[in-house]
């Protein structure tokens, strides 16, 4: 257990005191390779998050949706107690790569219901994304109805046309008789040509698999 303790003492020491993007990465590599999945491990990763570079941010993301579901509730909290609007960005698409049901209110709330109390618009459309990948992996029915009420919504949000596209895509991935119909009444009222083609496209292939 010391041993255990002492790899991840190390592991997290290496990380923090990274010089540069690349000794940073390496160490997220080493992180990796030893499939430790203890909090602090998690905790470091999480941190990790906010790194000027870029590709510092990807590589935990990666590694933080690989150490799922143990990094799920330790994610859901940083984004609590974060303002950090970078940092809250990568934990998000985080929760949507994971897909878990715990993430669902989190990931409505930053869907949101006006743009002016919400975090940027490709966050929004990150969130909309992950709705789609828990709705669509879910057996749990409540689940699967919190996703497509807030997709739903989503699909009528005027001042964002990316943000309707990636609530289209999404709900074309839950595929269900209640998606459908969703789609089939936003066919009647969207405006924007390029999702309109996405719905009509969405409705065809779903359309073709009931069929």
């Amino acid at each position: 257990m010391n041993r255990i303790n002492d790899d991840i003492d190390g592991l997290i020491k290496q990380l923090n005191h990274a010089s540069t993007p690349t000794d940073a990465i390496a160490s997220i590599s080493a992180i990796a390779a030893t499939g430790i999945k203890e909090q602090p491990i998690i905790k470091a990763l999480i941190s990790a998050l906010s790194h000027h570079h870029p590709s510092v941010g990807a590589a935990a993301v990666e590694l933080l949706v690989q150490l799922a579901p143990a990094s799920v509730k330790p994610l859901i909290a940083a984004f609590d107690t974060s303002s950090d609007q970078g940092l809250q960005a990568h934990i998000i698409q985080a929760l949507a790569q994971i897909g878990d049901p715990e993430a669902i209110e989190l990931l409505a709330e930053v869907i949101g219901t006006s743009v002016a109390n919400h975090c940027q618009g490709n966050v929004r459309r990150i969130a909309a994304r992950g709705l789609g990948r828990i709705g669509s992996i879910s057996n749990n029915p409540e689940n699967i109805r919190r996703t497509l009420d807030k997709l739903t919504w989503a699909l009528s949000s005027p001042e964002d046309w990316g943000l309707r596209y990636a609530a289209v895509v999404s709900l074309a991935e839950i595929a269900t008789p209640e998606a459908l119909v969703a789609l089939e009444q936003a066919l009647t009222q969207e405006t924007d040509k390029v999702v309109l083609h996405r719905i009509t496209t969405a409705l065809e292939a779903l359309e073709v698999g009931v069929g």
